[in-house]
């Protein structure tokens, strides 16, 4: 099982994501912000999901839009305040290990 972390931000015109490396590190952040931002955060890149939530298409937010929403041009500032001011949010996904037949009623298909 695969578990992402995420600090999801909604603001005026779009909704901003930042991907965590794990909850206690955010935890730890949201306690004491002088901790650097390259122990919290996945990669230093904000995501916008333009309005369909956490859980749409994501794209990597443009730096005017990051200028619109967060009054700078500055990926680390933007990241500061989707940190301070952002919801928390973890996701488990689950695959199969193992992958099932699709048609049994084809049989093999190879040739014999």
């Amino acid at each position: 099982m695969s578990q992402v972390s995420k600090v999801f931000y909604r603001g005026e015109n779009d909704e901003f994501m930042v991907v965590i490396q794990s909850p206690e590190e955010y935890r730890r952040y949201k306690k004491d912000p002088s901790i650097p931002l390259v122990d919290v955060v996945d990669s230093f890149k904000v995501f916008v999901t333009r309005k369909s939530g956490t859980q749409g298409i994501i794209d990597e937010a443009s730096r005017a839009m990051l200028e619109n929403e967060f009054g700078t041009r500055n990926p680390d500032q933007a990241i500061e305040k989707i940190l301070r001011d952002g919801e928390f949010q973890e996701q488990k996904y689950t695959y199969k290990s193992n992958y099932d037949s699709t048609n049994d009623t084809m049989g093999a298909r190879v040739p014999h």
